[in-house]
């Protein structure tokens, strides 16, 4: 049993670092962030499209569409 969870781990790490890398990417280049929240439709402020670059969502967009992820 341990074996099946320690590659679970290793499968969600890896996935992990693959959003990470693909968000480093799009940071590093020419990544335009929304306006608008593509969810939601309200403004996202530019606090936020500053601080990640190619934002598409609000935080609590963002937020529950991590926690639907699990």
């Amino acid at each position: 049993m341990a074996d099946l969870i320690d590659d679970a781990n290793e499968h969600a790490e890896h996935l992990l670092l693959q959003a990470l890398a693909q968000h480093q990417r799009r940071a590093g280049g020419q990544a335009t962030s929304a306006e608008w929240c593509e969810s939601c439709g309200v403004e996202i402020p530019q606090a936020r499209r500053a601080a990640v670059p190619g934002c598409q969502r609000c935080i609590d967009c963002q937020q529950l569409r991590e926690l639907k992820r699990g």
